[in-house]
């Protein structure tokens, strides 16, 4: 059994988990789901980080979804309760490199113009069509819960990644996802253990049991 928190991704939120938790909990691990700082209001990655130290009870597997990769990770260099990282579909972060830097450096920009900014308020979203084709092709459209999210977070670099690069590792890969293009993702978890779905962007919409499932495969490997 393992303790596992599950981090959502840019203008998601904690809701995005709700079938996956108590999948995972039938699996007999302890699964818990938390909105992370910056949703619509400021806030940096190291908030970010911070929240999910003070979430932590105990050794803890973090799962991050798309732009949480840079939140897990941040975690992990901020705490020694953090006891594994699970990226789903998600950017892994380089030492050095902002999101927004990593995004732009991909194969492909299947995002650009999807973008609504707003600078004086700190806060970006996505434009709602684009939202539909890029994040629920493959399940039920919930772009009307999606919020405007802080900036801040995805122009910050980390410094180091060392002490999340020590820790058991695993990425989860979706190989119909529009907005973060598949080879990208498998360049980016290039090293760590990859498993393979054919699922888009929102695999906790479309296959919340098959990602519980996925989730519980790798954190019985680490032990």
């Amino acid at each position: 059994m393992s303790e596992i928190l599950l981090l959502h991704g840019a203008c998601f939120g904690a809701w995005a988990w709700e079938a996956v938790v108590p999948a995972l909990e039938g699996l007999g691990h302890r699964a818990r789901a938390m909105d992370l700082p910056g949703r619509e209001g400021p806030a940096t990655l190291a908030d970010q980080a911070e929240a999910i130290v003070a979430a932590l009870r105990g050794p803890t597997v973090l799962v991050g979804h798309s732009a949480a990769g840079f939140a897990i990770t941040a975690a992990a260099e901020a705490s020694g309760r953090v006891a594994g990282l699970i990226y789903l579909c998600a950017y892994v972060p380089v030492a050095g490199m902002s999101l927004a830097q990593m995004r732009r450096a991909g194969p492909r920009q299947p995002m650009a113009g999807a973008f609504v900014v707003d600078r004086a308020a700190g806060l970006f979203g996505f434009e709602r069509a684009r939202a539909r084709e890029l994040f629920f092709d493959a399940c039920a459209d919930a772009s009307a819960r999606l919020v405007r999210q802080a900036i801040a977070p995805m122009e910050t670099a980390l410094a180091s990644v060392a002490r999340a690069e020590a820790l058991p590792r695993g990425a989860i890969i979706c190989a119909r996802d529009r907005a973060v293009p598949p080879e990208y993702q498998r360049a980016m978890a290039a090293g760590m253990v990859q498993r393979e779905r054919d699922w888009g962007h929102a695999p906790f919409l479309q296959d919340p049991l098959g990602v519980a499932a996925e989730i519980d495969g790798m954190v019985r490997v680490w032990g």
